[in-house]
């Protein structure tokens, strides 16, 4: 899913942020895109930084962190590297 809560209003994001929590405890991988930090950390489990079509970081567990994210976005690399 590319942004699949931008631009619509709260209750229907978090319907959305409920449906994919949800998905994922049942086993179900979820790919998606977002822009809202707090959305990434408050749904995922593991984060790919990407930069013109490349991973260029990882993120997983504990490390799903605003903080850890704008960092691997700023500097590339992994933060427990």
């Amino acid at each position: 899913m590319d942004e699949p809560t931008r631009g619509i209003d709260v209750g229907a994001k978090d319907e959305i942020k409920k449906l994919i929590i949800k998905l994922a405890k049942k086993g179900m991988s979820i790919i998606f895109i977002s822009s809202e930090l707090s959305e990434i950390e408050s749904c995922c489990d593991r984060v790919l930084v990407l930069r013109d079509r490349k991973i260029i970081g990882e993120l997983a567990g504990e490390e799903v962190q605003e903080a850890n994210i704008l960092k691997t976005i700023a500097e590339g690399g992994n933060i427990s590297a």
